[in-house]
Parts: structure tokens; sequence; C-alpha cells
């Protein structure tokens, strides 16, 4: 750990240190573009403060002052798109370009709109991002909708969104499925690095990102996912923090949030501050949250309390050139595993976890007549976590080593191409579990991207490419293990994406998007042997999987008119060997509570749809609605099933039924008010062994109100969740033959931005 560390500390020295020593002062000529300007009511005239401003290419953002006035320093020459929201106003983008070593001056007049108060589409002529955002962002969650919708989990958060749904056991290990796919195929990062823990792997274990201190949050698709990963077909969440800053604040700046509500007598605090400290831009987060039992329309779901801490600090320098900085975060976990319906574990387990993470980020913007701009980033989180029995005696335990570096090239506007990046990235994964079989193992991953842009009269075109090599080894060869040759393996293939977009005529956008994806099997899927009480299973790997590869398919179409907007997306994704823990419906015979799941590969896909619809009823009224399905199966015969024949197909597990949702919006300056019913039809095409689950609607509603006094903003939220108190089961939940998903909630946030 302390080789790692300093490691860390001389990488960042290497690269901040001999830009650092040509410049002694923050200067606004030189290489570095500047934006400065004010922000006003379109009705009244007046400034408008509090607004927040975010330049989408560059990460960069800002809020505006009590007097409307703002500054967004340090951005490299280039056009940006800048987006400006404020609760109760029609959210604006407008493109920008950022003269070379001068500063610009604008202008922006918000109207007062119940439309796009929350979430922003982003639809084309994006860059790649730079900082700790990602480019071409499908969608954005921020502002009110990020307030409205903060939960305990990641995946509470994000869960009213199209084709989002949450794998849960319980409210803590909660983790998001988009179009049904999660694991591994759904990357989860923060301020654009992996999470570096094992929530990808099974139902028990949590995300560890806190959605307290969340700025903002993102999902990707398409041939900007490749910068991250090959094996994100199902896409990208980013949740962006800043912790290590781009930019030089223009004073002190930051949040206090305090949330409370009424399902779990849950409670949860976050301070977020920003501050400049010479040619120092710092950053310090600190998240304290806490719930008992979950209460149920039937009853108490027991041993579901949480208690959790975040915290972090960044420091970044930030001068002409760019920016070099580090960070150094802390996640502190426990939480309750309910009851094993089979009888397992009767009363339960904790799991206790702690996730330690260094960060370094930075970027230079260089004089190269090609490339304008060099970034870096480096990683080392050191997580543990160990399950605890009733009894008081350690169950399982998972400790996970993870590095990370990557670097990246930009490039701007030459010839046919509008943006484009180059870069690598590199992992580092050292594995150990206690308790079981599974051996200590080492994954390292070494992979090279590529990814432009372009525009070609009304197509807009993105495409991308991504080369991976993965190495794995166990600590010791077993040629006599009793899940096969336990060996070293090792997987290359290259994966790539294209996304075009058509503008047809003024309102409309016809367009694809095409993948072909690679994952490696990860080290739990090929060696895992041995109980894991916490999930409900006995766990068996497969050394002998090959790689998991995938074709994914998208057709869309998008209508956009003054305030009115809808969307339609077709996709198919292909898998001919989709890898998952197959439910045997065999019982181990030494832990004859637990069914044996067996890592297999088999061919899959999966079809579905997602709507979304925006329309105004008056200058105060607004109407959302959207849905989403995923049709989604197996080739039987490749499970070893004697069914007879290839053509035989069969449902996969845990795919989350028609959803849809309906809301009706009214704003007026700083008053905001939602009523939205949720909809789900029955899922009754279950795979082996899985209990079917009824269809069910749900009544929700909010109120929110945003006033200033003194130079402060304050906003209240107040979010009332399943109304009527229904009792409906959750398709994804592990434990959904135990107890109903959570009753009534009534929560509410308070937050003071200073």
């Amino acid at each position: 750990m302390i080789y790692r560390s300093l490691t860390l500390a001389l990488l960042i020295c290497f690269f901040a240190w001999p830009a650092a020593g040509q410049h002694t002062a923050v200067s606004e000529s030189q290489t570095a573009g500047h934006i400065r300007g004010i922000v006003f009511d379109r009705d009244t005239g007046e400034p408008l403060g509090f607004v927040y401003l975010h330049l989408e290419e560059a990460s960069r953002t800002a809020t505006a002052r009590a007097d409307g006035t703002f500054r967004i320093l340090n951005v490299p020459p280039g056009s940006y798109t800048l987006t400006a929201y404020r609760i109760g106003y029609r959210t604006q983008s407008r493109q920008v370009d950022i003269p070379d070593s001068d500063t610009l001056r604008i202008e922006l007049t918000l109207q007062v709109s119940p439309l796009s108060a929350g979430s922003v589409e982003v639809t084309g002529d994006r860059g790649r991002a730079e900082g700790s955002g990602i480019a071409h962002a499908s969608r954005r969650l921020y502002g009110s909708e990020l307030r409205k919708n903060l939960g305990a989990t990641l995946a509470e958060t994000m869960e009213d969104l199209p084709g989002l749904s949450s794998r849960s056991m319980g409210s803590a290990p909660s983790r998001p499925v988009l179009r049904g796919l999660g694991g591994e195929r759904l990357l989860i990062l923060q301020d654009g690095e992996r999470t570096g823990d094992v929530s990808s792997q099974s139902a028990d274990h949590a995300v560890t990102v806190d959605p307290m201190a969340a700025e903002q949050i993102e999902i990707a698709r398409g041939p900007s996912a490749l910068a991250y990963g090959s094996n994100a077909i199902g896409g990208v969440v980013n949740v962006v923090r800043n912790q290590i800053s781009p930019e030089l604040p223009d004073g002190f700046f930051g949040t206090l949030s305090l949330q409370g509500e009424t399902v779990n007598r849950g409670r949860a605090s976050g301070l977020e501050a920003s501050f400049p400290l010479g040619n120092f831009s710092v950053q310090v987060d600190a998240n304290l949250r806490g719930t008992s039992n979950v209460r149920t329309p039937e009853g108490t779901l027991s041993n579901s309390g949480l208690l959790t801490s975040s915290n972090a600090l960044g420091v970044s320098l930030v001068r002409p050139w760019g920016y070099a900085g580090g960070a150094g975060s802390v996640y502190l976990s426990r939480y309750g595993i309910p009851p094993d319906p089979n009888g397992g574990h009767p009363d339960g387990v904790h799991i206790e976890m702690h996730k330690m993470q260094l960060d370094g980020r930075g970027e230079r913007f260089m004089d190269e007549r090609f490339f304008h701009t060099l970034e870096w980033n480096v990683s080392h989180k050191n997580y543990y976590h160990r399950e605890i029995e009733s009894g008081g005696g350690i169950g399982t335990e998972f400790g996970l080593l993870t590095t990370n570096f990557s670097g990246e090239l930009r490039h701007g506007s030459h010839g046919l191409l509008e943006e484009g990046s180059i870069g690598l990235w590199g992992e580092q994964r050292d594995y150990a579990v206690n308790g079981t079989n599974t051996p200590n193992s080492v994954s390292s991953a070494l992979s090279a991207y590529w990814i432009e842009t372009a525009r070609t009269g009304s197509l807009h075109w993105d495409a991308g490419l991504r080369a991976d090599y993965v190495h794995t080894y166990p600590e010791e060869e077993n040629t006599g293990s009793a899940i096969g040759h336990i060996r070293s393996r090792s997987f290359a293939a290259l994966a790539s994406s294209l996304s075009l977009t058509w503008h047809a005529a003024d309102h409309w956008q016809l367009g694809g998007v095409f993948m072909h994806s690679f994952r490696a099997p990860s080290q739990e899927e090929l060696y895992s042997e041995g109980p894991h009480l916490a999930s409900y299973s006995f766990e068996v790997g497969n050394p002998d999987l090959e790689a998991e590869r995938g074709m994914g398919s998208e057709l869309f179409l998008r209508y956009e008119m003054n305030a009115t907007s809808a969307d339609l997306s077709l996709y198919h994704n292909r898998f001919p060997n989709y890898i998952y823990p197959r439910n045997t419906g065999r019982q181990s015979s030494r832990f004859p509570t637990l069914d044996v799941y067996q890592f297999t590969g088999v061919p899959a896909r999966f079809t579905g749809a997602e709507f979304g619809f925006e329309t105004p009823l008056s200058p105060r009224l607004a109407l959302r609605a959207s849905a989403g399905y995923t049709f989604a199966r197996r080739e039987a015969d490749a499970a070893g099933e004697p069914h007879g024949g290839n053509e035989h197909w069969t449902p996969l597990p845990m795919i989350p039924p028609l959803k849809g949702s309906l809301e009706l919006r009214y704003a007026a300056g700083g008053f905001q008010a939602a009523l939205r019913t949720d909809v789900a039809n029955r899922q009754d095409r279950t795979g082996e062994f899985e209990t079917a689950t009824d269809g069910y609607l749900l009544v929700g509603g909010s109120l929110q109100y945003l006033f200033d006094t003194s130079g402060l903003l304050h906003a209240l939220s107040l979010d009332v969740d399943n109304l009527l108190n229904t009792a409906y089961h959750s398709h994804l939940s592990r434990i959904k033959e135990l107890v109903p998903e959570p009753g009534r909630n009534v929560s509410l946030l308070y937050r003071v931005y200073f």
C-alpha cells in the first residue's frame, strides 16, 4: 500500500512539476480562455442568482452569484455547449466559442417553465469530455430532478429514468440495471474512474458511491463508452463529484444538506465545499447516512438497516497550462442482509465494508497543430469487506486492490473531423477471498482506444475502436480442483462502435448505434468455489469459460419543436456466449440450505424498446411520459437441457417487466409540484426456478421550493413514494418471496447553497 501511494505521488509530481515551474501566477492571457457572464430572468429583467452552469465538453461547472454574475476559468480554446439550469425555469443550452488567451463575455436569460426542470437530453455534436464528466451522455440527471429522487443508494436515485431498474437484496446492496443488462455490462464510474468494489459480482454487494455528494449523474452509450471499457454494451453510469477540480473557484462555494425519510427512519447529512487557496483549488466532501429496518405494507424487513460514511479531500493546482491534482477518499459502510427464506441464516448477515482511495488527475493544453490537450489519470483503491453471521463468526471475506491508469490525447476540428481522442488505459486487480475454496488471483488489463466524431452535411457520426488484452492468473495452478483445471488465462479482442445521426428535417432526428463488445471472464466467474451465505448461494466457477462477446444495435427517432419533445428507441443485443450464474436447482451437499449457482456461458438475446415524451399543457403545466420493455432469452440446449434442436429458447432470469410512468408537473418561479404514477406489468417470463411477479401501479408526488436570503439559496424538497401504501414485488429483488417492496415513504431534503 505504501509503495503504491508513493508511486501515485511521484506520478502527480512528474506531470505537474515541469509545467508548474514555468508560471508563477494565474493569468488570463497565454493559453487558456475564460467565460464571464450574467444571467437574467426573462420576464422581470432582474438578475437571477444561483443558476447552475455546465460547460458540457470541458466538464467545467459554475454557480451564478446572488447578483447573477458568473465566470468559468481555465478553458481550452474551442467550441462548447453551455447549459444553464435553475428550478422552475426552462433549461437553456447554447454554443459558445472560447477564444485563445482571451475572455468571452455573454448574457443569458431564463424563462419560467415547468419543462426540462431537471434531466437534460444531450443528442449530438459533443466532443470527448475533460475532467470528471463523459462525452455523449444520453441523459444527465441533476438539479431538482436529482434532489427529488435522492435515495440512499445510486440505484434508488436513478430508478425513475426510462430503461432503468434496480437489482436489490434489501435497501443497501442495490445496483442499477439498464435495459436488462447489469453487472460488468453496465460500468459504474465516479468522476470517470471505476469504483474498485465487487458490486458487479453479487446481489449482496453494495456500490461504494453515495449519491448525496453527486453534482450530476450521467448515462452514456455508444462510442464514448469505449473510453472506459470494451464490456459496457449496457452503457456507462458516471457519478460526477469533481473531487479534483479542473478550475479555480471564484470564491467560497458549497452546499449543506439534511435529509430524512419515514419508511426506514432514515437520516442523512452532507457537506460539500470548494474554495481557492492561492493557485490551488480545494474540494471537501463529508457525508453520513443511517437507516433502520425498512417497513413494508406487510411488516418490517428485518436486518435491512445501514450506516454509511463517505468523505473526501481533493486539491488541484490550476494554471494557464492546465491543472494537476490529487484526492483521497474513505468510504465506510455497515449494512444488513435480510434472513434467508430457505433458512440458511434465519437472522440475516451483517456486512462491514471499507474502501480507501487515492486519485491523481491532470491535463495540459498543448501547442501542437493536431492535438490540443493531454489528460492523465491514476487511481488506487483498497477495498475490503467481511460478512458476519448471526453468531458473530465471519463467513466470507473479500479483499480487492485495484490500480488504474489512463492517458488521453484530444484534438479539435481537422477537415471532416470535429473532435477526437486516442488513449491508453490499464488496470491491475489483486483479489482475495477467505471462507471458500476460491484461490487468490490477479488480473491485469491493458487497452488502447480511438474515438472520432465528424459531420458530413446533415449526417453526424461518431466512431470508436478499443483493443483489449486481459491476463488472469491464480496464486497457484490446480489441475485437480473440483471445478476443473484452475490455471492462468489470457484474452484479447477488438471492440467497436458506430453512431450515426441524420438531421432529417428541422425538428426530426433519425439515427442508429452499432456496438461490438468484449468482456473477459472475471476472476469470480473463473475461480469461485464455495458458500456465499449473504447471497443465499453456493457459487461454482468455470475455469474453461471463453470471453463474452456481444453485438448490439439501436435505432432511434427524435422529435423536438418548441417545448414538445419525443423520442423512440428500438434495440437488440446478441451474445454468442453470455456469462451468468445459472441456478442449477441442486442444493449443495455441504450446505443443504444453499442452491448451487454455476457460472456458464450460453447464447442470449436482448430485444426491447424505450419511449419518452414531454409537452406543455399551459405556460406553467407540463406532461411527461415514458415506457420501457426488454425481452431477454437464452438458448436452452447450450445449458445442457434435453429439449432437442438448437432453436429452443427460454427466458433469462432477473429481467424487468414492461414499465411506464406518467407525470404531471407544475412550476411557478421557485415553486414546483409533480404528481406521478408508475406502472409495471406482470412478469411471468421467468428463468429456471424463478418466481413470477404480479403487475402494480404506484402513485407518488413531490413539492419543491427555492428561496434566497442574505446571499444564500435554500432548497426544500418533499417527496412521497408509494402514496397508497401498495404491496408490490420487484422482479429484480432476490428477497421478493420474503416481503414486498417498501411501503409509503415521505422524504424531506433541505439543502442550502452558499
